[in-house]
């Protein structure tokens, strides 16, 4: 029998971007699934329990958290670059409200196992990311706010296993996340889902911020939600990174997507324009010593991404909006 057989599984974010594959991966191994998420898709599975509500509210969170074995808390605020400079509080404010009371709400309902999904943007800048070292610096400035907002949840996963020994809170770091049911709105999505969007727009020159020149680790978002099933049917309760382990360059990025449309789609580069730190790149060697491995390579990735785009653009337009109308503007 499965870990997950018969399980009782919320996951708050059920409808986004790790959400959707979990929820699809827990399905298959016949867990007992109840979605939490602002937005209403019309495609969400007969075989999961759907329930629209704001995890703003403690009372909701307590509400969803009763009775349940295990709670996967995904749900967040996604903040671009631009939004970064212009409207921080619409993803601080809530990610923390999100966070704080999910948590306290999942303990108060003695939950077994609980996940936290934290940020790559909880490390300073350095051209390796590994997980002991978050406290000894601060989030880098390009990351200050998604960083700051990430690391209270953590110190709250800490501060409940030093006074209630709840020893069973598992904390993800995911890289930078791409695939199927992103934030694919150009203002405010990051760099993968945004230059999709804009390419098929038809936008021509693209034109894609700094240089080329920085180095990410992107991972697909199949393979985090893959590593965090594996992370709670372990009870790991140590900060890990999920990453590739594979550095990238934006260029590249820019080069796959660019080749990938049907026309000549050609890139122009806007160096007035902040290109952020120059290597971000996530230590995997943690994820490995419990079995987890990225998958998916990249340029698979961005084609599944894109084909899966075409066919949903529509409707994810109507699913980020409802959700933008409700969060970012209230």
């Amino acid at each position: 029998m499965g870990f997950y057989k018969d399980k009782k599984v919320l996951v708050t974010g059920g409808t986004g971007l790790i959400g959707r594959p979990l929820v699809d991966m827990l399905i298959e191994e016949e867990a007992n699934i109840t979605i939490v998420s602002l937005d209403n898709p019309k495609d969400i599975s007969k075989k999961v329990i759907f329930k629209n509500v704001d995890l703003r509210n403690f009372g909701n969170c307590l509400e969803v958290c009763k009775n349940m074995d295990i709670v996967f808390n995904l749900v967040g605020v996604k903040g671009s670059p631009k939004m970064t400079m212009e409207n921080p509080a619409s993803f601080f404010v809530p990610t923390i409200t999100f966070s704080i009371n999910m948590m306290e709400a999942a303990r108060q309902c003695n939950v077994d196992r609980y996940l936290f999904t934290s940020s790559i943007g909880v490390y300073h800048p350095t051209d390796i990311f590994v997980e002991d070292d978050v406290w000894s610096s601060f989030p880098s400035e390009n990351d200050r706010f998604a960083g700051w907002a990430k690391r209270m949840g953590e110190l709250q996963a800490q501060a409940y296993e030093i006074q209630y020994k709840w020893d069973k809170i598992s904390i993800v770091r995911p890289a930078n996340v791409y695939g199927p049911y992103d934030n694919f709105d150009p203002e405010n999505a990051m760099v993968i889902p945004s230059l999709i969007n804009r390419a098929l727009s038809g936008e021509r020159p693209l034109t894609v911020w700094g240089d080329g020149s920085p180095i990410r680790d992107f991972i697909y978002s199949k393979d985090v939600a893959a590593g965090m099933m594996k992370v709670v049917e372990k009870g790991y309760n140590k900060p890990i990174n999920l990453g590739s382990g594979e550095g990238v360059k934006i260029k590249e990025i820019a080069e796959t997507i660019a080749e990938l449309m049907p026309d000549n789609c050609e890139l122009v580069w806007d160096t007035t324009k902040p290109a952020g730190d120059k290597k971000r790149l996530m230590s995997t060697e943690r994820a490995k010593s419990i079995g987890i491995v990225s998958e998916t390579n990249l340029k698979d990735g961005i084609k599944n991404t894109i084909d899966w785009y075409l066919k949903n653009k529509n409707i994810e337009n109507l699913r980020y909006n409802a959700f933008t109308d409700k969060v970012y503007k209230s």
